[in-house]
């Protein structure tokens, strides 16, 4: 029995070092060793910035070597609460002791309690969940398609959806089908029908092309975002609008970047005070804890789909529920479009004292906004630098850097962002 016992204790000893030995290799692994283990076993479908994260909390996020950085990207506006936020983060927690998943195929106490909150928040009358951004931009052209058939009285499978340029709301097949950029698209052919597309901010193109009856839907970013912050002409959102409604064509705003408080509204459609037919978010409606996405419609669109022709596994799910109810609260209470707006006004001042020779324009709303420099300076070796210095930014086209930080940070921290943009691009000027 002492022998079995004995046994035991060694095998218990042997597992409890094996343990510290895994907690120990994984706080002394060099950043290097991080990349080049990504690069072995993953595929080579990003081009990350050299930085290895182990830890992030509100604007900051730490490397494996312990040195800390301002995050200016905040996973393309996943994280606008900050990361890691206690409230977000408690909620979780308890859901996920509970309750986690059920399905779609029964009822949950979390679901409608969350699709109450979200369609009185926003002023629609459905909620439809998914996971992911991309999957929110096909359940909306899903959406406008049967509408078409059911309401419109397109003839079947003849509907037409528009898009415009620069957009980017994924990588799908959809979504690729109606991208302009070759870096999406190329190579993965044959592509969607019943996708066109016209020129952003053209409201004289975008009138032509829907007067073709065959139109169903017009999906649009209200600024731009993987383009490099494109914000559109004053009144652009408002004349899509009324063209949408003279055309009978649905509307879809993409707003799963420039939403949830992002550009320093709610919603970025809210600073021309109107209202799409089908709105989609994600991102930031979990703060980054966990994928949750979907759309929002009025009961004459949401309802055209019926029991079995769309839905997801994980759509909708508790703990999802739970944690982008929570999510909205935080955006709501903390005041955080208020923030935004306040402070994006304070960087774009200070960015625009920046060299006119290395920068050609500085654009934005909110914490959305971009620096346009040069194109003979590579921004990847710009963000390189920041990243030195502290601060780590992505571009995007070559020659835009997008600047995004989370939406708690606080003014003193966006004035020594600015410092440190402002040196880092200085050393470029002539």
């Amino acid at each position: 029995m002492f022998r079995k016992i004995g046994v035991i204790s060694r095998r218990k000893e042997y597992l409890l070092n094996l343990v510290y030995q895994s907690k120990r290799n994984r706080r002394s692994i060099t950043s290097q060793e991080v990349f080049e283990r990504e690069s072995k076993y993953g595929a080579h479908n990003y081009h990350p910035l050299p930085v290895a994260l182990c830890k992030a909390e509100g604007v900051f996020m730490w490397d494996v070597e312990g040195k800390r950085y301002y995050d200016f990207l905040s996973a393309y506006s996943a994280v606008n609460q900050g990361h890691c936020h206690p409230r977000i983060y408690k909620v979780l927690i308890e859901q996920a002791k509970v309750l986690t998943l059920t399905s779609r195929a029964f009822y949950s106490d979390a679901l409608g309690e969350f699709e109450e909150y979200v369609t009185k928040l926003f002023g629609y009358e459905k909620w439809l969940p998914m996971n992911t951004g991309v999957e929110g931009g096909e359940t909306a052209c899903k959406l406008a398609r049967k509408w078409a058939y059911t309401c419109k009285g397109i003839p079947q499978y003849q509907a037409k959806i528009v898009f415009a340029e620069g957009n980017f709301w994924g990588r799908t097949m959809s979504a690729i089908s109606s991208s302009t950029d070759p870096s999406s698209y190329g190579g993965f052919g044959p592509f969607m029908p019943g996708f066109e597309v016209v020129p952003y901010d053209d409201l004289a193109a975008l009138q032509q092309t829907l007067a073709d009856p065959h139109v169903c839907a017009f999906m649009v970013e209200p600024i731009q975002g993987e383009a490099g912050v494109v914000v559109p002409k004053d009144g652009y959102l408002k004349g899509v609008r009324e063209l949408c409604t003279k055309y009978n064509v649905l509307w879809i705003a993409d707003e799963v970047q420039t939403g949830l408080a992002r550009t320093g509204k709610r919603l970025a459609v809210d600073h021309e005070n109107v209202k799409p037919d089908i709105l989609i978010l994600g991102k930031a409606l979990s703060g980054g804890f966990y994928p949750v996405s979907g759309v929002l419609a009025n009961d004459s669109v949401m309802l055209t789909i019926k029991p079995g022709e769309h839905g997801s596994t994980y759509g909708g799910n508790p703990l999802g529920c739970r944690v982008a109810l929570e999510a909205l609260r935080v955006l709501e209470e903390e005041k955080l479009a208020e923030n935004a707006e306040k402070l994006g006004r304070i960087l774009r001042s200070e960015l625009n004292k920046l060299p006119k020779n290395i920068v050609s324009l500085i654009r934005g709303k909110g914490l959305l906004n971009a620096i346009v420099i040069k194109e003979d300076i590579d921004a990847m070796d710009v963000c390189l630098k920041m990243k030195d210095e502290g601060l780590l930014a992505k571009p995007t086209h070559g020659h835009i850097i997008r600047l995004a930080p989370p939406l708690v940070i606080t003014e003193s921290q966006i004035r020594e962002c600015a410092d440190i943009i402002s040196r880092v691009i200085s050393r470029y000027a002539k």
